[in-house]
């Protein structure tokens, strides 16, 4: 087992920040994609992100753009309904 107590605080404040990012949006992503034994792999295995970035992007096949965009709040917008005028112009 590692002993944290020989590496200066920042280090592990870093692993920290790289590591929980990549976590939560895979499992987030294995969820909901209803991958059962991917999300089960992920949550118990630690491997500093490399597992998490690999099922992310090789795969559950979604692109860097894809992470970073606003797809389904686009995607909600387009499904609203619209309001049809009459011939009067009234709603």
């Amino acid at each position: 087992m590692i002993n944290f107590g020989q590496y200066p605080a920042w280090v592990i404040i870093l692993l920290i920040a790289w590591v929980l990012p990549w976590k939560g949006y895979s499992l987030w992503v294995a969820a909901n994609k209803k991958h059962k034994v991917w999300f089960i792999l992920l949550l118990i295995l630690n491997t500093f992100a490399v597992l998490e970035i690999i099922y992310i992007f090789y795969i559950a096949k979604i692109s860097p753009k894809e992470i970073f965009s606003n797809k389904k709040v686009e995607e909600e917008k387009k499904e609203e309904p619209k309001i049809e005028e009459n011939q009067n112009g009234q709603q």
